[in-house]
C-alpha cells in the first residue's frame, strides 16, 4: 500500500498543471483503471493521483465560474456594466 504521508509530495506537481493537462492525465488514469490491466499497487498509486487531478480540475473550474460575468444592458440596448453570472439558473 502506498505511504499516505508521501502521497502529497508525489502529487505536488498537480497544483501547477493547467486545466487541459490535468484533465488529459485524469482521462488516461480512468482509462487504465477501467481496463484493469495494471497491478494493484499501481492502481492504488494512480487512483490517488487521479483524486488530486480531479480536485485540481474542480478548483480551476470554480475559479473560471467566478470570473465569468454577464453583461447588463440598459433600456437603450447599450452595455451598462456587468454582474456575476448566475450559473444555477
Amino acid at each position: 500500500m502506498p505511504d499516505l504521508k508521501t502521497a502529497p509530495a508525489v502529487n505536488a506537481d498537480v497544483a501547477a498543471l493547467p486545466f487541459e493537462a490535468a484533465l488529459k492525465e485524469l482521462e488516461t488514469i480512468v482509462a487504465k483503471l477501467e481496463r484493469g490491466d495494471v497491478a494493484l499497487e499501481e492502481s492504488i498509486d494512480i487512483y490517488t493521483r487521479g483524486e488530486a487531478l480531479k480536485a485540481r480540475c474542480d478548483a480551476l473550474l470554480k475559479q473560471a465560474e467566478a470570473r465569468i460575468e454577464k453583461i447588463t444592458l440598459g433600456a437603450d440596448g447599450k452595455p451598462t456594466g456587468a454582474v456575476p453570472l448566475d450559473v444555477d439558473k
